[in-house]
C-alpha cells in the first residue's frame, strides 16, 4: 500500500480512510497535531496510489492492513479509522489475534462506525441494479447535489458529503461495499481489549448514535465522544476537536 507520513515524532497514529477516500482525508488534522506525533495514512488497497488487492475479499485486504499495522507498532500504535476505514481496521485486528499477534494498541478510535449494514447499502452492492443506483446517486453533478441537499441537517454547510465520489472509481467504491458486507455483524470484534474511543457528530446519523451504542455494549471498555458542531465529517468539520479526543488520556465525554 502506498503510505503518506505526516510528522517525524515517535507516537505513531494509523490512519484509514472510509469508502470514498484516500490518504488525505486526514490533511484537515494536520495543522493541530504537536510535533510528537507521526501520522501515517494509507491509500487502502486499490484506492489513490494503492494498487488494488490481490482478491476483492475482505480476507485479503484485511490481511494487507493487519500487514502494516505489524510494521508500524513500534512498540505502540494508535489506530484512527474514518466510517468503514475503522470497520476495516478491526478486521485486521481480529486477523492478528487468530494469528496470535497481539499488538500494544494506545488506543483505536472510530469515528462514525455503523455495527449494521443499512438499507441503502444493499441496494447499491447489488448485482443488477446496485451500479446504475449509484451512477445515478453519485457518479454525476446533480445526483450528489441531491444527496448533500437531502442530508443538508447531518453535515455542515461549507462541507460536502459527496465529494470523495468525483474522484474515485465507481468499481472501487462497489467493491469495498460487497467487503464490508461480508462482515457477518459487530460480535465478529468482540473480546478486543484495546482502550477504545467511539467519535460521532453531534448532527449524525441516527444508525450511527445507534451503533454506537451497541459497540459500547460490545466492549465495555470503550468510551463515546459526541463533538458539537460536527455532523457525519468531523474530521473535516471539527477537526481541532477530533485531535483532542485522539490525543487526551481522560474519559471522553461531549467535546
Amino acid at each position: 500500500m502506498y503510505v503518506e507520513r505526516y510528522g517525524q515524532g515517535p507516537q505513531r497514529i494509523l490512519g484509514l480512510h472510509g469508502w470514498s477516500g484516500d490518504h488525505r482525508t486526514f490533511v484537515p488534522l494536520l495543522p493541530y497535531l504537536p510535533p510528537e506525533v507521526s501520522l501515517f495514512a494509507p491509500d487502502l488497497p486499490g484506492c489513490g496510489r494503492s494498487p488494488a488487492p490481490t482478491e476483492w475479499r475482505l480476507a485479503a485486504v484485511a490481511d494487507e492492513i493487519a500487514e502494516l499495522m505489524q510494521e508500524l507498532a513500534a512498540p505502540t500504535l494508535t489506530l484512527l479509522g474514518n466510517c468503514s476505514g475503522g470497520l476495516l481496521g478491526l478486521c485486521a485486528v481480529k486477523r492478528l489475534e487468530q494469528r496470535g499477534r497481539r499488538l500494544d494498541w494506545e488506543r483505536i478510535v472510530l469515528i462514525d462506525p455503523l455495527a449494521y449494514w443499512p438499507w441503502y447499502f444493499s441496494v447499491f452492492a447489488s448485482k443488477t441494479i446496485g451500479r446504475y443506483a449509484y451512477a445515478c446517486s453519485f457518479q454525476n453533478p446533480i445526483g450528489r447535489w441531491l444527496v448533500n441537499v437531502s442530508l443538508s441537517r447531518k453535515r455542515k454547510r461549507d462541507t460536502d458529503l459527496t465529494e470523495g465520489f468525483d474522484s474515485i472509481p465507481a468499481r472501487v467504491t462497489l467493491a469495498y461495499l460487497r467487503i464490508l458486507s461480508e462482515i457477518p455483524g459487530p460480535e465478529a470484534f468482540g473480546g478486543i481489549q484495546a482502550p477504545i474511543t467511539i467519535v460521532h457528530g453531534a448532527k449524525t446519523f441516527a444508525s450511527v448514535r445507534k451503533s454506537a451504542a451497541v459497540y459500547q455494549r460490545l466492549w465495555p471498555q470503550a468510551e463515546i465522544a459526541e463533538l458539537s458542531g460536527a455532523g457525519h465529517l468531523p474530521l473535516t468539520e471539527t477537526p481541532e476537536a477530533v485531535v483532542e479526543v485522539l490525543l487526551r488520556r481522560q474519559k471522553c465525554r461531549s467535546v
